[in-house]
């Protein structure tokens, strides 16, 4: 009694087992025509049928899923993702066409990624460095790019995704470089190496050799630490800021960056330490000088700051910022002797008093003039600074330099 419905099943699956060869064919047939939405409607089909397949079977519909969707490079992005997953899911089986469609998305992928990135399609290109790394996922330096285009585009949170991922995964970016240099440019250029070989025996590339390149493990912490920072996550900031300078401890940009977050946070004592250590480091970086005038200014220690402005204009003269804080400086020394003058009596002793005060303002807006004339030499349309000198000009008084400031005002007004 059992033999008839044995032989029911087995009618069964074979009429499952030929619908699946059916589809597969369909699908097979209509790629090879270019016809992709029929192929999809049949791999559809095949799709129900999926737990009956062998893994041969499966193979073959994942890989023609990966081809029907990539549809020769003219895929959307959601499509394109679609058939790298699939593409994934081939296997071991089908070696030689799995190898040709990943190599057809990779030469796709990269030629479309680069011409974004040059456009600067930081978005479009960082998607395309990403579909990448999940074509070729032994290959990290295309997520690596992905990062460095969501940063280049200012998508933190994708750039933060990356870099994470390449921390996580421990890439270094260490590759053996192979360069010549072109004979017609003189210029150094990176090749494979038997690319390069090739285009010196043409005679068109001379001095081959070969390099070992640095390491992006510094770089690739030092942005975590800059991204967190940018994001405002400070703690998070923090502990990839002290990872970054433990790899590169005398890195002044990491440096820079844990003492502007300490700054942000109001812990100027470790800004002050952090900048000083940086200038060790690079003692001709004029902005740390700089930096050090105003924290000594916000501090109240306006002899140091005037030190620190002071190296700055003497190394670079045309620093406007400087001389403008100076001259700030000085006559921000002026209110305490107008309240003094203020309180003063109408005594003997009291209009003395009053003259070397007033003698002692002068000498301020004396002591302010240079700095104030330097900003102009620099920044001749300065109107704020312009005004600040005529109406010292006017008290000192200088009745030339008060004609030749108020001409200057006026013009920068429209008023002439």
């Amino acid at each position: 009694m059992r033999n008839p419905i044995l032989i029911a099943l087995a009618i069964l699956v074979s009429t499952i087992s030929f619908a699946q060869k059916k589809e597969l064919r369909t699908a097979e047939k209509a790629i090879k025509s270019k016809n992709y939405a029929e192929a999809k409607s049949a791999l559809n089909e095949a799709e129900g049928m999926m737990s009956a397949m062998d893994d041969k079977q499966k193979s073959q519909y994942h890989l023609l899923v990966a081809e029907a969707l990539y549809a020769q490079g003219t895929a959307n992005n959601t499509d394109l993702d679609k058939a790298i997953e699939s593409l994934i899911l081939v296997g071991k089986n089908y070696p030689s066409e799995t190898s040709a469609l990943t190599t057809a998305m990779e030469n796709e992928l990269l030629t479309k990624a680069n011409a974004m990135y040059k456009a600067n399609n930081f978005a479009e290109a960082g998607t395309k460095f990403e579909q990448l790394y999940h074509v070729i996922p032994s290959d990290t330096t295309y997520l690596y790019y992905a990062a460095v285009s969501a940063v280049s585009g200012q998508d933190y949170e994708e750039a933060l995704k990356h870099y994470l991922k390449l921390s996580d995964l421990g890439y270094s970016g260490i590759t053996t470089e192979y360069y010549a240099v072109n004979k017609e440019t003189g210029e150094e250029e990176i090749f494979d190496e038997a690319n390069r070989d090739l285009f010196v025996k043409t005679g068109s590339y001379i001095k081959p050799g070969e390099r070992v390149s640095e390491s992006k493990v510094g770089e690739i912490t030092k942005n975590i630490a800059f991204i967190y920072v940018n994001l405002g996550k400070t703690d998070e900031a923090l502990k990839a800021i002290k990872k970054a300078r433990a790899q590169n401890p005398t890195d002044v940009n990491i440096i820079l960056t844990e003492a502007n977050l300490h700054y942000k946070l109001e812990n100027k004592e470790e800004y002050r330490a952090l900048i000083e250590k940086a200038i060790e480091l690079d003692p001709n970086n004029i902005d740390l000088f700089y930096n050090l005038g105003v924290l000594a200014s916000e501090a109240g220690d306006n002899e140091k700051a005037k030190e620190y402005y002071d190296k700055v204009i003497e190394m670079d003269s045309t620093y406007t910022n400087a001389h403008t804080n100076l001259a700030a400086l000085i006559l921000g020394e002026e209110e305490q002797i107008i309240q003094e003058m203020n309180g003063l009596g109408t005594s003997a002793k009291d209009n003395k008093r009053y003259d070397e005060l007033k003698q002692a303002r002068a000498d301020l807006y004396t002591q302010a003039i240079p700095y104030l004339e330097a900003v102009l030499k620099t920044d001749p349309n300065n109107l704020e600074v312009s005004r600040t000198l005529m109406n010292i000009y006017s008290a000192i008084p200088d009745a030339t330099n008060l004609k030749r400031m108020k001409t200057k005002v006026a013009e920068l007004e429209g008023k002439l």
